[in-house]
């Protein structure tokens, strides 16, 4: 029998019967488009976060385009971004003319590591995004603090970290503007793409309101007031969402509980063998991971890839890259800046893009299932 990384088949099967009856009453009423399942999601991630305002979203890439855009971002306008993260982290600043700037990693979480922001901040500098890498909240205090001091917009890209918890609050609640994504995988994922936008201002959200549906205004639906784009959340997947949101601090639960297996295991393999230890994730104090990924660093990745391959575990690499050494974004980013080493690189990005490795995740997995998949790691270690 194979392993799934993760696992959206059993997830249906425990909510069948809410989720066809969701679907279903869709499609008796037919509001295939903000419809009012949509407001009723909404209202429920207001609740959830305890967050002013929730806006919805064909996906995350776009929620991070309507929250950089209703935070005035302009072409020439620089942003600062991790340099370790999913593409679209820079790709949507590039979108809007802005320059990303990359800045490097802290070594345990994966995420921005703050005390490098400051040396990348320019008079051009108008936000920064600090990205809550594999479900763990980045440092959002002193990013906020760094941000107050300077005049800047802190927009968090949670896409990863919905349902993590930062010093009490949620992520998606922690900064002027936070964005996440519902892609099927992400810890509380749709049927297909969603995203969302959440702040406490009532401008930046009216705003981004309007720019969801082509820039219309409240007073009449031809009449334009901004230069927006197509991208609302369907009401077939809001539908879905529901009754996902409804079950997901039991499987926020469950997940601890399959990543607390996975750390226990591999304590004792690194207190048998403290030469060769294996890291695993770090969760900072004041902080709970969703745990969208559980990701180890390794020497030697694709040899324990291809190891593991043959015993039937799958494996992720999130990422294998970093962004700026991206095709389409070398030309953004400065080799002389001073958040770079002598060679012009991020040292910790390009370690972790050297070495991280992500094993399979998710709520239903089995104890019996999991031994088998850290016995398969600890055993190839060992070769």
């Amino acid at each position: 029998m194979s392993i799934p990384f993760i696992d959206l088949k059993s997830q249906y099967s425990e909510l069948k019967d809410k989720i066809n009856h969701r679907i279903q009453t869709v499609l008796d009423h037919g509001q295939f488009i903000l419809g009012p399942e949509v407001h009723e999601f909404e209202e429920r991630l207001k609740e959830y976060l305890g967050v002013k305002h929730a806006i919805t979203c064909a996906n995350g890439t776009d929620a991070l385009l309507l929250a950089m855009t209703s935070a005035g971002i302009e072409p020439g306008d620089e942003v600062i971004v991790p340099g370790f993260s999913f593409i679209a982290t820079a790709e949507t600043v590039v979108l809007l003319g802005a320059k990303p700037v990359f800045v490097d990693i802290d070594d345990k979480t994966f995420n921005i590591d703050a005390s490098k922001i400051v040396q990348a901040i320019t008079p051009k500098t108008k936000a920064i995004i600090p990205v809550s890498l594999y479900g763990h909240p980045a440092d959002m205090n002193e990013v906020r603090s760094l941000a107050e001091e300077n005049g800047l917009t802190v927009i968090e890209d949670a896409a990863q970290s919905f349902g993590a918890t930062y010093h009490g609050k949620k992520s998606c609640n922690l900064s002027t503007l936070a964005t996440t994504s519902f892609f099927p995988a992400k810890p509380l994922g749709c049927y297909g793409d969603g995203g969302a936008v959440f702040t406490d201002n009532d401008e930046l959200a009216e705003k981004i309101i309007s720019l969801r549906f082509h820039g219309m205004s409240k007073e009449h639906r031809y009449k334009h007031i901004h230069v927006g784009r197509n991208s609302r959340l369907d009401t077939l997947q809001a539908a879905i969402l529901i009754e996902k949101l409804a079950h997901f601090d039991w499987e926020l639960g469950q997940r601890q509980k399959v990543a607390r297996r996975y750390d226990e295991a591999f304590s004792q393999h690194n207190e048998k063998n403290p030469e060769t230890p294996l890291q695993f994730p770090v969760i900072e104090e004041g902080c709970v991971s969703a745990y969208a990924q559980y990701t180890l660093w390794l020497e030697n990745r694709s040899e324990i890839q291809a190891h593991l391959k043959e015993k039937g575990i799958p494996t992720a690499v999130h990422y294998p890259m970093p962004m700026y050494k991206q095709p389409a974004y070398e030309s953004f980013f400065d080799t002389t800046a001073p958040s770079g080493n002598s060679k012009g690189l991020l040292e910790k990005c390009e370690w972790a893009a050297r070495g991280v490795m992500s094993l399979p995740m998710h709520p239903y997995m089995s104890e019996e299932t999991q031994n088998k998949i850290i016995d398969g790691v600890i055993e190839t270690l060992s070769r």
